[in-house]
């Protein structure tokens, strides 16, 4: 299905009426950034096609490095887990983005369903054009992850680690601090995550198009997910997950949209999406049953050593 969503997303941009009254040729004057809490513009002269290309080039080559690697292919990764019943989510980066992104579907999921019991509502910000949002949410896991996690996890954390002073070993431990950096204290890590991850919420309500003040809860769990993934399994998994949980889903939504000719709001409410969603909640509830057994037999090993 991911895969599947690179062509259908190219598909909605350059060959549907998403857009109403404007196209891909929609020119853009600016890209918005976001970094360390302070969010600016750079001037630049385009159109919304050529910057939709770049992007979606880029994720393209993110997910086939995702498929292939670091150590081990994702089928080989697949074949180890079926056959020996343990997630090594070190050897193929797509492994852990699958795994970590069916869990934050789960975790998203609980906290919507126990927010509605207390009649809290999640409002996304107003549409004001669908193409224009789809743009913006394609491009957003690549300016979110590095403002937030590189900036505000990375920087911090090659700041207090680092054991030698280069610019290939500083990019290196930007890229995947875990494997880069002498980190002796997982505490700290994990404290500064959660940190973030509440300015990450916080700025989804108050920032920019804001969401309505449900979003808090669940945007910070999120960020809890996509920090602790950056530092363990490196900025590419963190990026896919969030391109997942942006481009992958709009790319449905708004196809289905589109040849159905109803609001993006009911394309959600498609058996599509129900068909994708007790998938990945299924898949997300086996991921956290094996880290857990797997976490409970570690403790065991170490206190037999």
């Amino acid at each position: 299905m991911m895969i599947m969503s690179f062509p259908i997303g190219a598909y909605v941009v350059f060959n549907t009426n998403v857009g109403d009254e404007i196209n891909f040729e929609y020119p853009l004057d600016s890209l918005n950034l976001f970094a360390a809490g302070i969010s600016f513009q750079i001037p630049f002269d385009f159109v919304l096609g050529d910057v939709f290309v770049l992007v979606w080039s880029f994720y393209a080559v993110l997910f086939g490095v995702a498929i292939l690697g670091p150590y081990n292919g994702f089928l080989k990764s697949l074949t180890q887990t079926l056959s020996f019943g343990k997630i090594n989510t070190n050897s193929n980066y797509m492994f852990a983005i699958i795994t970590w992104f069916s869990i934050l579907v789960v975790v998203s999921g609980i906290i919507n369903f126990i927010q509605e019991g207390f009649d809290v509502v999640i409002v996304a910000p107003e549409i004001e054009n669908n193409l224009i949002q789809f743009y913006t949410v394609t491009l957003a896991p690549i300016t979110e992850e590095i403002g937030f996690r590189v900036f505000l996890i990375g920087l911090p954390l090659f700041a207090i680690y680092s054991y030698k002073s280069s610019w290939r070993y500083f990019f290196k431990s930007l890229w995947h601090p875990d494997r880069h950096l002498h980190v002796y204290d997982k505490r700290k890590v994990i404290s500064l995550v959660v940190a973030v991850a509440i300015f990450f919420g916080i700025a989804h309500v108050i920032m920019g198009d804001p969401w309505s003040n449900g979003k808090f809860l669940q945007a910070s769990a999120s960020g809890i997910i996509l920090g602790w993934v950056y530092f363990r399994f490196g900025l590419i998994s963190a990026i896919l997950i969030h391109w997942a949980s942006n481009y992958f889903v709009y790319s449905y939504a708004n196809l289905i949209s589109q040849v159905n000719e109803i609001a993006i709001q009911e394309a959600f409410a498609h058996s599509l999406f129900g068909t994708m969603e007790l998938i990945l909640v299924a898949a997300g509830v086996l991921s956290i049953l094996i880290l857990l057994i797997q976490r409970f037999y570690s403790k065991q090993k170490q206190l037999e050593a």
